[in-house]
């Protein structure tokens, strides 16, 4: 979002910046902004007690939610490979 001449100082402004500058566009598949939302949820149960708290199941989902999107950013990131004649 940077190279976008976009910042942001609050966490639930990049996410919305998220869903609609790359999920929205089809850059990324839609339901990482629905992870985006949920991780946020999670982190504000941790960070500020809010909710009954996580489980160990329910960060390992989000561990593995959060490889998925860099596997899938790091793609996108890559050039494209041009193939010689």
């Amino acid at each position: 979002m940077l190279a976008k001449g976009q910042s942001f100082s609050k966490h639930a402004a990049v996410i919305a910046a998220f869903g609609r500058e790359f999920a929205k566009q089809g850059i990324v598949p839609v339901e990482f902004h629905r992870y985006l939302i949920e991780a946020q949820e999670d982190r504000n149960v941790g960070d500020y007690g809010i909710g009954p708290g996580i489980s160990a199941d329910e960060a390992m989902e989000q561990i593995k939610r959060a490889e998925e999107l860099i596997r899938v950013i790091e793609e996108w990131l890559r050039p494209a490979q041009v193939s010689e004649p």
